[in-house]
């Protein structure tokens, strides 16, 4: 099968993993800061923290989506942060609006140019959104992010039902739940005063309670080899690998 497979924030972290668990046979694109050459030969460099990256990143879809016939294309936006940790007001500014265009901004704005880059085809098509558990639960300290999973989990929502009128794209967005990657050590070595619940993740890593990145990448693959759920719904990748 012609698979086009693209994954932002590719180069790490459940990013990497969905690229290193892939269907094959597919051709693999990484849009991220850095190369991902062991699991993905194609690679956009793209800080999608910054706006100006966008319109680039968009260009490139239009142009990949068309270069042959693909029986097959899906677009997982997995890159993110929770840098800057901290209480609204306290943490620096500029950190602060980079969390909310990588977070919130850019998967709209990319999910936006890629629904146009692909409206025309008559292959099947998928863009998945990493979501998260904060985006229905309160987390002082992750403001920004809370919002951020917030709106992501709304447009999916509402795009959903616009392409179940029209346009046929599955759209999802998925929560992975509490993942071995790079962005929970950031969270264990916060001070309990940027983040009060901080001893509760301590925990689940001593526990041993943190999910792999194979098994969760290995878990959202399945979800779309399923028929259900249909487009527009959000899910929590936990009931699927427990």
């Amino acid at each position: 099968m012609d698979h086009l497979i693209i994954v932002t924030g590719g180069s790490a972290g459940i990013g990497h993993a969905l690229l290193a668990t892939a269907p094959e046979p597919s051709h693999r694109i990484t849009v991220s800061r850095r190369a991902a050459d062991d699991v993905a030969p194609g690679f956009i460099e793209a800080d999608l923290a910054e706006p100006r990256s966008w319109a680039r990143v968009g260009d490139v879809l239009d142009a990949v989506a068309t270069e042959r016939e693909w029986q097959r294309i899906t677009l997982v936006q997995a890159a993110g942060t929770l840098a800057p940790i901290g209480f609204a007001g306290e943490v620096e500014p500029g950190a602060y609006e980079r969390n909310l265009l990588l977070n919130a901004a850019a998967p709209l704005v990319l999910g936006h140019r890629f629904l146009g880059a692909v409206s025309h085809l008559r292959c099947r098509r998928e863009l998945v959104v990493l979501s998260s558990g904060a985006a229905r639960k309160d987390y002082p300290g992750w403001s920004s992010y809370c919002a951020a999973k917030a709106s992501v989990d709304r447009w999916v929502s509402t795009v959903g039902a616009e392409q179940q009128q029209r346009g046929g794209v599955r759209v999802l967005s998925i929560a992975p739940g509490v993942v071995a990657t790079g962005m929970q050590e950031v969270i264990r070595d916060t001070d309990a005063r940027d983040f009060p619940e901080v001893e509760r993740f301590r925990a689940l890593h001593a526990e041993g309670a943190l999910l792999e990145p194979a098994a969760v990448a290995r878990a959202l693959w399945g979800v779309l080899d399923d028929e259900e759920p249909s487009t527009g719904a959000t899910l929590d990748l936990r009931d699927r690998i427990r």
